[in-house]
């Protein structure tokens, strides 16, 4: 945590989150060491990824201290003018809402739309305005951390990533084929792309064929619920108690479903627990899963699927859910040999048509929506008779939490990730100096985007105790075992922005460094991005002018990207936003031969320190007045023409942390913003300005 004592960290941390019990079998868990025999990601011997169903990062996790949610200070501003909390819903806006019930993770609330075609027309081409005319007001509802006890201690005792997105703007099916496959069949050979449901048959290869051929073992576990094959649609049922859900869509490819018992694919992807012979009893789950784990017989790579019931998926409770996560949690734990040696991977295949504030990463799709340095091939969807061509992702944002003795301590991450990035890690885990491990299917622009998870891990250092509250989840079960009524929310007469938990958590350090620098001229405005970081970024730039559609820009490390906007009567008003809260505004008139001054920005990561460098290019005197907004203090300097000046910033007491205004006394109407988080390959905290601790 470098420089920070213990006494500033709690007092930032909040108490709240630190304080209460936990069940003795997990707090004996999370004390067990971690493997540290190498010190890196060799470590891991068993990775273990669970995916359950249909919820967005802010529908959950948006009122929790510390990660990018509705204390973002820098929400994108729709075309309306207002943030992006305003969704338009006819004559008026819409702000996300609890609805008014005793305890929303026992809710049973109806399911929203999330096709492609409804996915992307509230996308609206990154406008993201469009969201209640497409999925209907529940798309607007969010959770607490009283409805969501489990959820939330299980992230404030190991690490949440807020910054990771599905991997498409569609359905169950194509995000899954992402964690499994690295793709869609973009390419339009072996049955893709497939950017729907449709379940037809596929013939591109997948992940854990690259796992056999190398000898690393894997395994599905999974209900067989009616059976699992054709005949028993591959594990989906109208009981919602019993079967995979359909969500193993590796059943949907022709080498698994032409796989004859007694070969690896048959037994490793096309067997499981038969809970219906067990009069559907609860407990009955995951039995091959506990009795695996209780043998020392756990693979090294596991995917685990859970019936309907279980899934979290709309109308079925997230209590459900929570029992069942808390099953996989509590059967991991009671190995502490095992789980000395496992990571453990908890998201969400889409949002599931559920609101997020977070505009999602997109290549762009022609040199007026932007550029990239890096290729965009098999990126874009040309459109068909039914649905409209557009970026295939990154999809919306989702929860992630990583549970191992790597990511203990109720850390956030905030590197862009998606779906790819499961296999990413296996890669990097498996795959050093075994070319056929890498997944050919990631093409170029998402492997240059998105990580690899293993930022999210501390293998260096892990063996630090650490106890945080886990609630009993034993009254989360389901009771009768039937479906259940939509439960439909009405939205509140008296609308208001939700709050964010106060306080901040500590944040893993991030690859990036990124630099967005603004000049005007009497007829444009003109941004050079730069990324002298180790990651490529994208940029997402929107203009005020209704005429100026929004655009990307996906820059890697070392490269510079520059574009220009036309500066109308009114002048320009330009917002440029990355990771982690990346943040950059542009507001002024055109510049005159008397008053025009050109800004920069710069770090020194040793010394934790930004600088803004002002040039007069003018003739004539600039008085240049920049707030600090960690402070509130100002501080004015007076420029001569030709004269170049430089104001650095201390950020050791914010922890890297930034908000510049810079306005004109007296000159033409001019504001400049900039914002962020300076990266010095250390540990930090979270936005205090997020955690409402900068008035």
């Amino acid at each position: 945590m470098g420089t920070v004592d213990r006494r500033t960290f709690l007092k930032l941390v909040g108490a709240p989150a630190l304080a209460a019990a936990l069940p003795r079998d997990l707090s004996k868990a999370l004390a067990i060491r971690a493997n540290d025999r190498t010190r890196s990601i060799n470590d891991v011997e068993h990775v273990i990824f669970l995916m359950q169903e249909n919820r967005s990062f802010d529908h959950y996790f948006a009122t929790m201290r510390g990660v990018r949610g509705f204390g973002d200070p820098h929400p994108v501003t729709l075309p309306s003018g207002r943030s992006v909390w305003h969704q338009p819903n006819g004559s008026n806006d819409l702000l996300p809402f609890r609805p008014e019930v005793a305890d929303l993770g026992q809710t049973f609330l109806p399911d929203p739309p999330h096709g492609w075609n409804d996915t992307h027309a509230a996308w609206n081409a990154g406008r993201y305005d469009q969201w209640v005319p497409n999925k209907g007001v529940t798309t607007m509802t969010y959770h607490t951390r009283a409805d969501l006890p489990y959820q939330f201690a299980l992230a404030d005792a190991f690490t949440v990533c807020d910054n990771y997105h599905c991997s498409v703007m569609g359905p169950t099916d194509p995000n899954r084929y992402h964690m499994w496959t690295g793709w869609v069949g973009n390419d339009g050979k072996a049955g893709g792309p497939v950017i729907t449901n449709a379940e037809a048959g596929y013939d591109w290869s997948t992940y854990p064929e690259r796992l056999e051929r190398a000898g690393i073992s894997w395994k599905v576990y999974q209900d067989v619920g009616l059976g699992l094959d054709a005949a028993g649609f591959w594990g989906f049922t109208d009981d919602p108690y019993i079967g995979n859900y359909g969500d193993n869509s590796l059943l949907y490819f022709h080498q698994y479903q032409n796989a004859s018992p007694g070969t690896p694919l048959a037994d490793k992807a096309k067997t499981g627990t038969d809970v219906l012979r067990q009069n559907r009893r609860p407990e009955a789950l995951l039995g091959d899963f506990r009795d695996d784990v209780r043998r020392g017989r756990l693979p090294q790579v596991t995917w685990i699927v859970a019936p309907e019931a279980y899934s979290e998926h709309p109308n079925w409770e997230p209590d459900f859910g929570a029992w069942y996560v808390s099953q996989v949690v509590d059967i991991l734990a009671s190995n502490p040999d095992l789980w000395s040696t496992m990571a453990l991977f908890v998201t969400y295949d889409e949002e599931g048509g559920f609101f997020d504030h977070l505009v999602p990463p997109t290549p762009p799709q022609t040199r007026a929506q932007g550029l990239s340095t890096v290729p965009v091939t098999n990126e874009l969807f040309l459109g068909d008779a039914e649905h409209p061509a557009g970026p295939y992702g990154l999809g919306v944002r989702v929860p992630m939490i990583i549970v191992s003795p790597w990511t203990r301590g109720g850390w956030v991450n905030s590197q862009l990730l998606d779906h790819t990035s499961l296999i990413r890690f296996l890669e990097t885990r498996f795959g050093q100096g075994r070319p056929d491990l890498v997944e050919s299917n990631i093409t170029p622009w998402r492997r240059a985007v998105v990580g690899d998870l293993t930022t999210a891990f501390d293998f260096a250092r892990p063996n630090t105790p650490r106890r945080v509250d886990l609630p009993d989840t034993d009254d989360f079960k389901p009771v009768d075992l039937v479906r259940h009524p939509d439960e439909v929310p009405a939205p509140p007469a008296d609308q208001r922005l939700p709050r964010q938990e106060r306080g901040v958590r500590p944040a893993r350090a991030l690859p990036y460094t990124l630099h967005a620098d603004g000049r005007a001229t009497a007829a444009s405005f003109s941004i050079e991005f730069t990324n002298p970081g180790h990651a490529a970024a994208v940029f997402h730039v929107r203009s005020a002018s209704s005429v100026q559609q929004p655009r990307t820009y996906t820059v890697e490390p070392g490269k510079v990207l520059s574009d220009s906007w036309d500066i109308g009567a009114a002048g320009y008003d330009l917002s440029v936003h990355g990771p982690n809260g990346f943040f950059r505004g542009f507001k002024g008139a055109t510049p005159t031969a008397a008053s025009d001054l050109e800004v920069s920005a710069s770090y020194d990561e040793r010394h934790d320190e930004i600088a803004l460098t002002f040039r007069n290019r003018g003739s004539e005197r600039v008085d240049v007045t920049v707030r600090d907004g960690y402070t509130s203090r100002d501080r004015t300097r007076s420029v001569k023409p030709g004269e170049v000046e430089a104001q650095r910033w201390s950020l050791s007491r914010t922890r890297g942390w930034y908000d510049l205004v810079l306005t004109l006394r007296g000159g033409p109407r001019l504001q400049y913003r900039y914002a962020g988080h300076l990266e010095n390959g250390m540990d930090s905290i979270s936005d205090p300005q997020m955690g409402g601790l900068i008035s």
